[in-house]
């Protein structure tokens, strides 16, 4: 079947996330339906449990691999560990966090909004405030997101630990790690983590469908008293087929499943933590290139930026949802629109999951003759050349090559 809009040779695909899928998830995923029930199948899963934790940088969590989106995964982590009513202290600081917010209203938790200005982070001096009064401990949850797609902004998590343990306080940390898990630095154990949850098709680099969940033993505790209700995403329905060593309450994706198999082989193939340096440098190239091209990074303070995304500011006389649309037209180049309070003021530079040097400085060069085509004045090559400058110093020979 031919494309429904079709363009000559590759797409250049760097909205942050659905991303690249690698060859070898593509080869996998290209199989025949499987009976799920035969001994084939929770043979597969019983290992993809085991090394999805890895990921995490858990030996204590247990995972979920639900057949769902990041939404999903969010219902999951709060749907299974609180009850209608319970006070969560929740970040609004842009548009996936505000979603996530919505959600755990609809749901019906008492949610304590803490709302930054979008290009900052969580507050977490006004949390820090929250726990101090809190000394009968309603603050049941902190759900952050720990990378804020929609404005490149990425929190610290470990400084929301520091908080918890300072004042001894028990609220769970839900974590939505979406585009942060496997690509930047996150330990789910160290930073004491009760909730985190990414989706396939970030920096795991498959297609959209897979909502990973993993939960800590307090979290798994917590869900044996929560009250809210839940059918699809109860994790006791996938624990009691963990214990019949059957895996699944339900029918999963064969394809989507060997998928993951071979996502998981690669980020081991790498080791996650050159992954995660691949993508530091990746980050660190494209800031690069918007400081030379003249433009500003939505994130306000060094401290926040994210390395899988970059916000990119344009002047008031341009629309930055023209850029997207122009480089869509006209060069086979996808990039991120600028969404809600930003629309039309940001454009976004994706740089995460089975992405490497090369490919990102092609991306750079395509937004330059953007930006020339929609009337700013850059000067074509300058922020390739402030890339590439980089890249040549910092790119390590690949380990597999060497």
């Amino acid at each position: 079947m031919a494309d429904y809009v079709y363009g000559p040779g590759r797409t250049h695909l760097f909205v942050p996330g659905p991303v690249n899928i690698p060859d070898p998830v593509i080869r996998a995923m290209n199989r025949q339906n499987e009976d799920y029930r035969s001994p084939a199948v929770p043979a597969l899963t019983k290992i993809l449990l085991e090394d999805v934790k890895k990921i995490f940088k858990t030996t204590s969590g247990t995972p979920f691999i639900i057949p769902t989106t990041g939404t999903g995964a969010w219902e999951s982590a709060l749907t299974n560990t609180l009850s209608p009513g319970d006070r969560i202290v929740s970040f609004l600081i842009g548009q996936f966090s505000l979603l996530w917010i919505d959600q755990q209203q609809r749901l019906g938790f008492n949610v304590d909004v803490v709302e930054s200005d979008w290009g900052r982070g969580a507050d977490l001096d006004v949390l820090e405030a929250k726990l101090r009064q809190d000394t009968a401990h309603t603050i049941k949850a902190i759900a952050i997101v720990h990378n804020e797609t929609a404005t490149g902004v990425t929190n610290n998590l470990a400084t929301v630990r520091k908080l918890l343990d300072a004042y001894r306080h028990p609220a769970l940390v839900l974590v939505d790690g979406v585009s942060s898990i496997c690509a930047l630095d996150f330990r789910m154990d160290e930073w004491g983590v009760d909730v985190a949850l990414t989706g396939s098709q970030k920096a795991l680099s498959m297609p959209t469908g897979l909502g990973i969940v993993c939960a800590s033993p307090k979290a798994l505790e917590a869900s044996k008293t929560a009250k809210s209700v839940r059918v699809f995403f109860d994790w006791k329905d996938y624990l009691k087929f963990y214990k019949m060593g059957t895996y699944w309450p339900y029918t999963p994706s064969i394809q989507l499943l060997y998928g993951l198999r071979a996502a998981l082989d690669l980020l081991e193939e790498e080791g996650l933590d050159n992954v995660i340096k691949r993508h530091t440098r990746l980050g660190t190239a494209t800031r690069l290139a918007v400081e030379a091209w003249g433009l500003k990074n939505c994130t306000q303070k060094e401290e926040w930026f994210s390395n899988t995304v970059t916000a990119v500011v344009v002047p008031s006389y341009i629309d930055s949802g023209e850029i997207v649309k122009h480089a869509w037209k006209r060069y086979n180049l996808s990039l991120g629109l600028g969404l809600n309070k930003i629309a039309g003021k940001v454009f976004r530079i994706g740089h995460l999951g089975n992405l490497n040097e090369l490919q990102l400085l092609g991306c750079l060069s395509g937004v330059e003759m953007v930006l020339k085509d929609v009337g700013y004045p850059v000067k074509l090559g300058s922020g390739v050349a402030a890339a590439a400058a980089y890249l040549s110093n910092s790119t390590p020979l690949i380990p597999s090559r060497i």
